[in-house]
């Protein structure tokens, strides 16, 4: 059983794509990663390691502060130390990010009724974009025309975060900054799609994002 748990929620500013690295001929180069009913989902694995970079660039800031050793200590038992055996994989058990499960609920519920197939779902949520490289001359290169599915702007996704122990202030408070610096995901998220908004949600579905923050920035200034 979990000492604790929230939830991070995160909506969709810019395309994206959560990809499963491979396609269907003729049609798409890369796909999305979806459930049994076409819904789209990011894995838990995979966001864990997403938080873990937004956490990484917290930490630099505060070592060139003079101040991060408190705070690698929290990061640590958060995540995990890299490379260690199984008890160093950390406190935190991170979800999959997923719709909001109301959404979801309503989704299987058509597609077991045969209202809606799951292709119909995949293509309501999600588009197919199209890029190709262009050279110095500001021409397409020939043969690099790539499509991608991508999900649509403003989709919502929520994923449990599990503790398997109490988290101190310390601890709390750099996962709500670590959430605030969560600002992307899925593939070229560097390149501008991706783009998101994220917040700390306590099992009664109220924002603690800026109560845990604020237990960050109170040790940060002290």
């Amino acid at each position: 059983m979990t000492a604790q748990s929230v939830w991070l929620c995160f909506a969709l500013e810019s395309a994206a794509t959560f990809g499963r690295g491979d396609g269907i001929p003729g049609l798409v180069d890369r796909e999305v990663t979806t459930d049994g009913a076409g819904c789209p989902y990011l894995h838990g694995r995979t966001l864990k390691g997403l938080l873990g970079e937004a956490c990484a660039d917290v930490l630099y800031a505060l070592r060139n502060q003079g101040s991060g050793s408190q705070w690698t200590a929290a990061a640590d038992a958060l995540f995990g130390v890299p490379g260690s055996t199984a008890t160093g994989t950390g406190k935190m058990r991170v979800g999959h990010a997923r719709l909001p499960e109301a959404l979801r609920t309503a989704i299987a519920a058509e597609v077991a009724r045969k209202h809606w197939t799951r292709d119909d779902v995949v293509e309501a949520i999600s588009a197919i974009r199209r890029q190709t490289a262009i050279d110095a001359n500001g021409a397409p290169e020939p043969h690099t025309l790539r499509s991608m599915r991508v999900i649509l702007r403003a989709t919502p996704f929520e994923a449990r975060l599990s503790f398997d122990a109490e988290i101190s202030p310390a601890e709390r408070g750099l996962l709500a900054a670590s959430v605030l610096g969560f600002r992307r995901a899925g593939t070229a998220r560097n390149r501008g799609r991706g783009r998101l908004t994220a917040r700390l949600e306590n099992d009664e579905r109220q924002d603690v994002t800026a109560a845990w923050y604020a237990l960050f920035r109170e040790e940060v200034c002290a």
